[in-house]
């Protein structure tokens, strides 16, 4: 498992999920750190299959598209759901999350000065999908889809730990959430992470706005 490399920016951005997933599994990478002067030069660029980062490798297999990667990584370390039905709901959680990811990375990089507080007051509406699936999932009392976690769930804690940066009330009504963000973050394995230095010193977004 100490195969795998990302190469990306040093940032979160949209690999923290994939660090978050990796270690939860006790999986170990490696980070090949771009500048975006680096990036700009056009080497790595012209190697990215749709010329973006995140790049992933694992051994011969090089990915691009970090939703590719966290499904390479979820079948290969079983959090994929274990039938076509539930691997179905998750792909479909995991749509929903990215739904919400193009929104904020839209807000963040191309309208945050004006557009912060009408995205903040539109994401109660955002967020109550999550929170009604919870609660038709066993009463919010384990995951996004069904009884183990999966890669959605990676996904969408890393999604909401963004939020709560940027609107920290942002859950305050609703209560599933609030706990399904604790009690996923308090993971042994993803606390440790949470709580590295290697986590807190990287930035969320590249232009250093949260």
């Amino acid at each position: 498992m100490s195969g795998y490399k990302i190469i990306y920016f040093d940032v979160r951005g949209r690999c923290e999920g994939m660090r978050i997933l990796l270690a939860d599994q006790g999986a170990e990478w490696n980070e090949e750190v771009l500048t975006f002067d680096q990036w700009l030069k056009g080497d790595q660029k012209a190697k990215a299959v749709f010329g973006q980062l995140p790049g992933f490798q694992d051994g011969d297999c090089v990915l691009y598209q970090s939703n590719a990667i966290m499904r390479y990584l979820a079948r290969k370390h079983g959090v994929y759901g274990k039938d076509l039905v539930t691997q179905s709901r998750v792909d479909m959680m995991n749509d929903g999350v990215e739904d919400l990811r193009v929104k904020y990375l839209r807000m963040v990089y191309q309208n945050y000065e004006e557009g912060k507080e009408p995205y903040i007051q539109s994401l109660p509406a955002e967020l109550k999908h999550f929170e009604r699936a919870l609660r038709e999932n066993n009463n919010g009392q384990s995951f996004i889809v069904g009884n183990e976690i999966s890669f959605a769930d990676y996904n969408l804690v890393d999604l909401l730990h963004n939020h709560l940066v940027l609107a920290p009330e942002c859950l305050k009504e609703f209560s599933l959430l609030s706990a399904y963000v604790e009690r996923i973050s308090s993971r042994p394995k993803i606390k440790a992470f949470l709580s590295s230095d290697a986590h807190k010193n990287r930035p969320i977004n590249g232009n250093g706005k949260q």
